[in-house]
This record gives structure tokens, sequence and C-alpha cells, in this order.
């Protein structure tokens, strides 16, 4: 019997998508070329959307320890440039300072609690697939073995063996001329500001905490944490012919004569301190690359595999871990037999534009912190546009991911017989979406403000958004939105009166919003709740978070009704109970 999914990647991608394959009753196993957790240092924290989207499967309070919602950053960087976000009210950067290795710890304890097989030392080497299935060649402890997959995916990075096995093409430049260096260090205690955490350089100045700094000689950064060592990364360029020469390996002398050269001061750097493992590490060069395909038939691709770019816009963890989330639901869907038609090509449709607008920004702010006099009298043009409110909302919007929108247009859909269509990305302009007045997530009361009266309206401008948080009144209490998507299901969140009664009290006849996604029982979960300040009286949203349906009638009609049963037959495919719905018929299955 095949397996359902094999995973090529045991990393945070890898293992974020086997939960969600999981949550959805679907058999992942996931294939790890090494025979451990990697011990590398990579990433130190997360940024943006996937910081909100850890929060609705409840995996932040594991990696933070702490119950209460993200809060948005104060301020972030672009090309080098400090953003002051304080003044935005609707700001949607939340960064999670958490080191890779814990995120890829805790995703791999939640996969094994929900059943997940991870074999590590176990590398893929080859694969053929038809129609059907995808059959996979791997070589293990005891040698080489196949398996037979319903669906292979490659988790397995920039170098992806799956991607060169499917002949995916990987277009984009490679950069020779950086070098970065990076390590943990130990400073002397009166370098550092007690206040900020910044490293207070005799002879230069401040270097503020955790974002980079630039000169006209290179970039750094200094970070330090709560606990362990602190972290010293310098960037710099070579001139062309130059040869970096660099065989043996980083050491902490060659890390501090980079940052004299960089600040124009020496710099007293010491060791880190205390158990490692600890980073010492010498990068040259980089690549900017987006995959032609992420899918070819039976074969998908998430997270570098995809998508490679510079540091400069964070990690590319933020991006994949939201393909992988993106990805999850659909391909369950499909092995379950209840995806409408095209619905796996959406995931291609949506996520390799947001791939290329984030390796799109990626080197623009790499430009932006280049060395030379001319790259200063372009950032001299660019911080007067930063004055602009506008520019720096725009910038949050495109840091954090929050600019995307998918494309839901139900036009093709009726109930039963959706097809999903070729979805795609539309970025949202400075301001957020059009028609909304402001998305405040992650705060209680934190709401959809929707400008004007208009139901049709605010329904449009609401539609392929992410769904901010919001705090909730049910039978059962006070309750976030978060809380109702820790099972990555597709709800339907219901704010009328029960979806029955007109502005004047009186009983309408189409049956209640319930009503119409009762024959959606299996795999829609629906909740009646209240909620303040709301702006909108229902929301039908993906497992991903992502709004397919909105309404802001109080009392939803006939037309909306119908346009409700249309999304839920283009995203959640044929309604396992076709009887006619109405206001008779049994109400959807009510978790609150």
């Amino acid at each position: 019997m095949p397996i359902d999914v094999v995973i090529s990647g045991a990393g945070p991608n890898g293992l974020m998508l086997a939960c969600e394959l999981a949550l959805a009753g679907v058999r992942p196993l996931v294939l790890e070329r090494l025979t451990g957790p990697s011990g590398e240092q990579r990433a130190n924290g997360l940024v943006g959307q996937v910081v909100r989207m850890l929060d609705r499967r409840g995996l932040h309070e594991r990696l933070t320890g702490t119950a209460a919602p993200p809060s948005p950053a104060p301020g972030f960087m672009f090309g080098a440039f400090p953003l002051d976000f304080t003044a935005l009210p609707d700001n949607p950067v939340y960064v999670m300072m958490v080191p890779q290795r814990r995120i890829e710890e805790m995703l791999a304890e939640r996969a094994t609690e929900l059943g997940v097989e991870i074999r590590r030392g176990h590398e893929v080497t080859g694969l053929t697939q038809d129609s059907g299935a995808v059959t996979v060649e791997v070589t293990g402890p005891a040698g080489p073995y196949r398996i037979e997959a319903r669906f292979l995916v490659g988790a397995d990075g920039g170098h992806s063996v799956v991607r060169k096995l499917a002949g995916v093409g990987f277009p984009g430049v490679t950069t020779d001329r950086r070098i970065s260096r990076s390590a943990h260090v130990s400073m002397p205690a009166e370098l550092i500001d007690p206040v900020s955490g910044g490293l207070l350089v005799p002879g230069y100045g401040t270097v503020p905490p955790f974002l980079h700094h630039r000169t006209e000689r290179g970039l750094i950064t200094f970070a330090r944490f709560p606990s362990g060592p602190q972290l010293m990364n310098t960037t710099e360029w070579l001139e062309p012919g130059d040869d970096a020469g660099y065989e043996e390996p980083l050491t902490i002398a060659e890390l501090r004569d980079s940052v004299q050269r960089v600040l124009g001061v020496d710099v007293p750097i010491g060791p880190p301190e205390g158990p490692g493992p600890h980073l010492l590490r010498r990068l040259t060069g980089g690549n900017t690359r987006l995959a032609d395909r992420f899918r070819a038939g039976r074969i998908l691709l998430v997270g570098d595999a995809a998508h490679v770019h510079s540091a400069m816009g964070g990690p590319g963890l933020n991006l994949g871990l939201q393909d992988a989330i993106n990805l999850g639901w659909k391909l369950a869907a499909e092995l379950r037999g209840w995806a409408p038609e095209g619905l796996l090509d959406t995931y291609e449709a949506e996520r390799r534009p947001a791939g290329r607008r984030v390796t799109m920004h990626t080197q623009a702010q790499a430009v932006l912190s280049g060395p030379g006099s001319e790259v200063t009298a372009l950032r001299e043009l660019f911080s007067e546009l930063l004055a602009d409110q506008n520019t720096v909302r725009h910038l949050a919007n495109l840091i954090a991911g929050a600019d995307i929108r998918y494309d839901m247009d139900m036009a093709s859909g009726g109930e039963g017989t959706a097809s999903a269509g070729v979805a795609g990305v539309v970025p949202g302009n400075a301001g957020g979406a059009p028609g909304v007045a402001g998305m405040t997530p992650g705060v209680a009361g934190g709401a959809l403000r929707v400008a004007g009266t208009v139901p049709g309206e605010a329904d449009a401008a609401l539609t392929g958004r992410w769904a901010p948080d919001l705090l909730l009144r049910t039978a059962g209490g006070a309750v976030r939105l978060a809380e109702l998507t820790r099972d990555a299901r597709p709800l339907l969140l219901d704010l009328t009166d029960g979806g029955t009664l007109t502005d004047g009290g009186t009983l309408t006849d189409g049956g209640t919003l319930a009503d119409v996604a009762a024959p959606w029982r299996d795999r829609v979960d629906v909740v009646t709740a209240r909620c303040d300040d709301a702006g909108v009286t229902a929301l039908l949203l993906r497992p991903d978070c992502y709004v397919a349906w909105a309404s802001a009638s109080p009392s939803p009609d006939d037309r909306q009704r119908a346009e409700l049963r249309s999304a839920l037959g283009r995203w959640f495919g044929h309604p396992a109970d076709t009887g006619t719905e109405g206001a008779g018929q049994p109400s959807a299955d009510v978790r609150i």
C-alpha cells in the first residue's frame, strides 16, 4: 500500500508540512539525510506573518513559553534602514527571537506527538513517477530500498536533490563578492547598553541590537540574547578580481579584523563562554533563485528547495513555513478525496508569486545595504521617502508578507461542482486592503475596520486576505480566533444573530449560515459567536487562515448565502450531503 506522502527533509519546513498533514489525518513519512538534527546555527528568529501563523497552531506558546498572543514589533529594518512602526495603527510586523535549532526541535516533537515517522540517515537518491504514484529510491543505514508514495515533497534545501531529480529549473543570480562572517562571542559588560542591548563602541558610537548597521565598508550586526553568548556578524564585499583565499575555518581573530575594517576601530571581541554548540561560520557569495515550477506532477517543492534569497529580508524560514501551511491542507484534501478540481495547482499559483515578491525586495535591500559612496547617495534619497508614513506602512506590509492577497474569485464555483481554478496573488497597496482602514491582528478586539457600509464592498475587501485575530464571545466564554484554528480545519465564523434575523428582528426564510454549511459538516467547522467592533458578520476561513468568503450584512440574504455555498464548493469540494439545504435541515457541527 503506497504511503500518502514522502517528505524529503526534516528541517523546519518539512516538519511543519508533516504536522499539517497529520492534523488532517494524512500519513506522511519524513526522510532526512542527516543522522541527527543539524547543529548548524542559522536563523535566529522569525519575522512577519509566519509568527501569527504559528500562533494559529498553538506553536507560538510552545516556543515562547507564554500563552499571551504575539505582539507587533515596534520597529524592524529594511535595507539596513531602521524603521519605526510605533505610529502605525495596523502594524503587521511580528518578531519572535527563537533560534532555528529550537524551532526544529519543537516541530520534531510536535510531529512525533502526531504520529509522524521520521527516518534519519535516509537519503533520497532517485525517483520515478506515473499518473498514480511516485517511486522513491532511498539509501539508508541498512542499504538502498524503494518506497511507493502518492506524493513526494522536496523540503531538502537550496541544493534540493528532489528538485534536480524532478527536472525543475532553478534560475536566478549568484553573487560571489560578498563575504559574511558569523560567530558567537563574548563582549565586556561595559560595552553593552543596559537599556537597548546595543553595542557601545569606543571611538565610534552605538551599534543597535539585532539590526544590520551599515558603513561604507560593510555591515555589522550584534545580537544579545537573554541567555547564552552574543552573536556577531559582519558582511564585506570583495573588489572585482580579488580572491577570498580562505581555506581555513573562521577564527575569532579573523572576525575581529573584519569588525575593525567595517567600523574603523578595534573592538575587544572574545570567544564565547559556556557550553556549546557555538557558531563560527564564514559564507562567501549568495544566491537569489526561484524554481520555475513548484509542482511537477506528483512532486512538489517547499522552502529553500523552491526559493532562496538574501538574508537581508529575514531568514528564508519566514517564507518556507508559509509554503508548508499553504500546501498541507490542499495536499490532504487531494489525498482524502474531497479536493475540488485544480485545488492542488493553487499551491504554485499562490506561493510562487509570493516567493518572487520576496526575492525582489531582498535584492533591493542588498543593493541599499552595499558599500561605497554611490550607495550612500542612494540611501540619502531613500531616507527622505521614509519620512512619509505611507512608505513606512508599505515596507511594513512588504516585510511581513501582509501585502499578499490571494485570488478567491468564485465565478467558476457552484454547489458541488466548484473548480478551484487558478488562484493568484494580488499585492496590496501601501495602505492595506482596498476599503479596509486597518487590519489590526494579534490584539484583543483588534478588528477588521471596514470602510463604508455597502456589504458587497466590505466582502470584496476582505476575501483573499489573511484573517487577523479577533476576540470572540461564545457560549463557552471568551476565546481568540487563533484558538479555534489549532486543528487546521476550515472554519465558518458566524457573528450574526444566528444568521436568521433582519435588522428589524424578523425571521428570514433562507436558513442560517450553519444550514448552508451543513452538507460540508465533515470538513468545515462552524462557530457562532459575537465580536465587538468586528466590522464583519461572517468569515469563511481556509485552514491556512486566509478569508475565502466574508459578509458584513447583519442578515445574509439569498445572494450572500449562494456566494457562501459557492465558496464552500470552490475550496472544499463536493458536499458529503447533497440533500436540500434550508432552515429545516440540521445545522453543521458547532464547535465552541
